[in-house]
């Protein structure tokens, strides 16, 4: 993944018009019009509660103009309805769901991204409502895997002047949450400052520096300043055969509007061998803990990382410990098959935690099909924790 990615997506996935409009109305009508379409079904049976089963249909449609003497604006509606709105509860939303496990996808519909953009050579500035992802998303992201997708109100300039070399600037005013409008915490309000800096000019990977000032009124105790560094890529071992490999570390410290005072560290080591069938690796991330505190991704994509049952999405007062082993296949008929083994550790006192097991297939259909099979299944090692199993089956339609 490319150490430093700034969204709106929708504005870097727009190839170049061959002629420039001669006027505003021109780049307007030569605009182009985005489509994605997401059913999902997603089953989730959790120790303690009812079973849910989420049935949910993704819609977004956007337009985004041609480019006009460097400037380009871009507006996207989603929506994301429920077959039974009751059949899960939409992250405590709805009262007719009382007792049953919980699916991050609520009915809404929202203006995901709206935003004006401004292009000189090798520099970008945004302002608006828009998606944000930087490195890997673990500390910036989209949450992407949820049906509503986190939306920022911010200013972003990123500048890539300089020989593979990206430097990435964004104000925070505001976060659109994954659990919509409608929630409590759905929107946050914010003073965010995020720095970053990635060289990909090295033979074995791309070097990347960042510092997020992380500013929260809406939400104090997740107020944090994250300061560090990753070196991640791959390098040829021998004909087809790679190796994989990803080194971060990090700081994160109380900041701006936090009631907290507390330092945690982080870090994440990752080890693989790559070749044309698939790939096999092993690592460890570990979110560390002080006694008043621990570390904190309070607006990462989070599904992606510590497994797939989302137990761990608030990382418990003790920090965290994942030890996992990671293969991924390329099957017959263009089938991938991701299978993922966790075992997580509560970092400050060595408990064990659980276990978990992530399966996947993948299948893509020409450009635009993409069906999924998911499935997740924690098992507790301590009473603080529940047991999970979830599955999902899905299809997705992009254009």
């Amino acid at each position: 993944m490319r150490a430093a990615r700034l969204l709106p997506a929708a504005l870097l996935s727009v190839t170049a018009f061959a002629v420039e409009p001669a006027s505003l109305e021109e780049a307007v009508a030569a605009g182009r019009l985005s489509i994605n379409a997401r059913l999902r079904y997603e089953g989730v049976t959790q120790a303690g509660l009812r079973d849910a089963n989420a049935l949910t249909l993704r819609a977004r449609l956007g337009y985004t103009t041609a480019a006009f003497r460097g400037w380009r604006a871009m507006a996207e509606l989603e929506n994301i309805t429920a077959a039974d709105g009751d059949a899960y509860s939409q992250a405590g939303l709805n009262a007719g769901a009382a007792g049953r496990a919980s699916v991050g996808d609520p009915e809404t519909t929202e203006l995901n991204q709206a935003f004006l953009s401004y292009q000189r050579g090798g520099a970008i500035v945004s302002a608006g409502r828009q998606r944000l992802v930087l490195d890997n998303a673990r500390f910036i992201g989209e949450g992407t895997w949820r049906q509503n997708q986190q939306t920022f109100d911010a200013i972003t300039a990123q500048d890539r002047s300089f020989a593979r070399t990206t430097l990435t600037y964004a104000y925070l005013n505001r976060i659109h949450r994954t659990v919509g409008d409608r929630h409590p915490q759905g929107n946050w309000a914010s003073s965010s400052h995020l720095f970053n800096a990635a060289y990909a000019g090295l033979t074995a990977g791309t070097l990347a520096g960042y510092s997020y000032l992380i500013d929260l009124p809406g939400s104090r105790a997740n107020s944090c300043a994250t300061f560090g560094a990753s070196f991640s890529g791959s390098a040829v071992i021998s004909g087809d055969v790679r190796l994989l490999h990803r080194l971060e570390i990090a700081r994160q410290t109380d900041h701006g509007s936090s009631p907290l005072s507390y330092s945690a560290g982080y870090h994440s080591l990752e080890l693989g061998l790559g070749v044309p069938a698939g790939s096999l690796a092993v690592g460890q991330e570990r979110l560390g803990a002080d006694r008043t505190a621990a570390f904190r991704t309070p607006i990462a994509t989070l599904h992606a990382f510590n497994g797939w049952a989302d137990v761990f999405t608030t990382t418990p007062a003790a920090g965290l410990r994942d030890d996992y082993a990671r293969a991924s296949v390329n099957l017959p008929a263009a089938v991938t098959l991701n299978v993922i083994f966790h075992r997580f550790t509560l970092d400050r006192t060595g408990a064990r935690a659980g276990d978990e097991w992530n399966a996947q297939l993948i299948r893509k259909f020409g450009a635009a099909w993409a069906a999924m099979v998911k499935w997740a299944d924690f098992r507790r090692d301590a009473a603080t924790f529940s047991n999970v199993r979830k599955l999902w089956f899905q299809l997705e339609f992009t254009r």
